[in-house]
C-alpha cells in the first residue's frame, strides 16, 4: 500500500506542475482532466502526509521514552498511544481513499423518471418521486433544472427529464437507477384496496461535448409543434426538436423551451449523456450480465426499492435495509438510505468484490 501511496503522491506533484504549464492551460480537456484527477488524490495525499507526519511522532516519542522517567515518562507513553491509534484509524482512512474511483464521481447527472406498470397511478408515483429528488437536490446543495416535462392526465406525469448539478450529484444519485414499486390505495380506488404500481428512474452522467463527438451527418432532427398547455407559441410554430441518432437509434425529444434552438440544445444534452452511458457500459464486460440495465422490464415484480404507503415504509431491496420513514424520504430525506448504500459499495470494494 505504501509504495502505491508514494507513487499517489509523485503523481500529485507532477499534476501540479502541469496545471501551471501554459500549453495544459490552453487545452481545455486535459486542462479539465488534470484538474479533476488533482482534485480526486488531494485528500490522499493530506491523508498519507498525516500518517507519516503521525509515524515520525511516534518514533520521536519511543525514542525519548526510553531515557524518561516519572511523570515524563507517563506523558510519553500518553503521546504514545495517541499516535498508536491515530495511525490505525489513518491506515484505514488510506484504504477507502485507495478504492478505484467511479469514473463518474464529479459529473452532473441526468435522471429520467417514467410511468411503468399501474396505469395512471404509476404516472401519479412517478411525479412523487419526481418531487422527492427535487426536494432531496435542495437539502443536499445541489441544483435541478428540468428539461423536459410530459404530465399525464391526472396530475402525474408520463417523463420527465432533470439535470442535476453538483460535484456530488453522481455519488449522491447513482444508486437511484431501476424500478421503484410504491403499494398504496390510488387516490381513483373506491373500494380502499391496496395497488401495487412501479416507476422506473434512469441515472445517467452528463457529457460534455469534448467526450461525446457526434457528427452532424449522423443526425436526423425533425421539427413539430409542441402539444400541452404553455405560452403563446405552443401548438403555433415548429419548435418541437426530435433528435434521431442513426447510427444507434437512440431518440431524444424536447418540446418545453419556445424556441427550436433551445430545444435542440436540450435533446443534444440528453443525447449526449445517452451515448456516453452506451459507451461506459460497451466497455464494462461485467455491466451488461452483473446488472443488464437500470431500468429492468419496469414490472412491479423487478424493483431496487419498495415504498409502502400504509406501513410508512420503505425497503431498499438491494442491501435489506427498511426504514419507517417513508413521509421523510417522500420530503427529501434520502441520506440515510444513500449513504447505507455508499457504504455497501465501499465494504464490496473493501472484500475485493466488483461493485457493479
Amino acid at each position: 500500500m505504501f509504495e502505491r501511496l508514494d507513487e499517489v503522491v509523485a503523481e500529485y506533484e507532477d499534476t501540479l506542475a502541469q496545471l501551471s504549464d501554459s500549453t495544459v492551460i490552453a487545452d481545455q480537456r486535459r486542462l479539465r482532466e488534470l484538474s479533476q484527477r488533482h482534485h480526486e488524490i488531494g485528500p490522499v495525499v493530506a491523508a498519507y502526509r498525516a500518517y507519516r507526519d503521525t509515524q515520525a511522532d511516534l518514533v520521536l516519542a519511543r525514542e525519548m521514552s526510553a531515557d524518561a522517567e516519572g511523570a515524563d515518562r507517563d506523558l510519553l507513553n500518553n503521546e504514545i498511544s495517541e499516535a498508536e491509534e491515530r495511525l490505525a484509524v489513518l491506515e484505514d482512512e488510506l484504504k477507502l481513499l485507495l478504492l478505484p474511483k467511479d469514473p463518474n464521481d464529479g459529473r452532473n447527472v441526468i435522471v429520467e423518471i417514467r410511468g411503468a406498470e399501474g396505469g395512471e397511478e404509476a404516472n401519479l408515483f412517478a411525479r412523487d418521486l419526481y418531487e422527492m429528488y427535487l426536494r432531496y437536490a435542495e437539502r443536499t446543495g445541489l441544483k435541478a433544472e428540468v428539461l423536459s416535462s410530459d404530465a399525464s392526465p391526472k396530475g402525474g406525469v408520463n417523463e420527465v427529464m432533470l439535470l442535476v448539478k453538483g460535484r456530488d450529484a453522481w455519488a449522491h444519485l447513482k444508486h437511484e437507477g431501476g424500478p421503484h414499486r410504491v403499494q398504496r390505495v390510488p387516490v381513483t380506488e373506491s373500494q380502499g384496496r391496496v395497488h401495487t404500481s412501479s416507476a422506473t428512474v434512469t441515472v445517467l452522467p452528463e457529457a460534455q461535448e469534448i467526450e461525446v463527438q457526434i457528427e452532424e451527418k449522423d443526425l436526423r432532427v425533425d421539427v413539430y409543434r409542441s402539444t400541452g398547455p404553455g405560452g403563446q407559441s405552443v401548438n403555433t410554430t415548429d419548435s418541437a426538436v426530435r433528435v434521431t441518432h442513426l447510427p444507434t437509434g437512440i431518440v431524444v425529444s424536447m418540446q418545453d423551451e419556445k424556441s427550436q434552438i433551445q430545444n435542440r440544445a436540450k435533446a443534444m444534452q440528453v443525447l449526449r449523456a445517452r451515448l456516453l452511458k452506451a459507451e461506459q457500459d460497451r466497455q464494462s464486460a461485467e455491466l451488461s450480465t452483473a446488472r443488464r440495465s437500470q431500468v429492468g422490464g419496469g414490472g412491479r415484480s423487478e424493483k431496487i426499492r419498495t415504498y409502502n404507503y400504509k406501513e410508512n415504509r420503505v425497503t431498499d431491496h438491494r442491501i435489506g435495509l427498511t426504514l419507517y420513514n417513508l413521509d421523510k424520504v417522500l420530503m427529501g430525506e434520502l441520506d440515510e438510505i444513500v449513504d447505507a448504500l455508499l457504504a455497501d459499495e465501499r465494504g464490496r470494494q473493501l472484500g475485493g468484490e466488483d461493485p457493479a
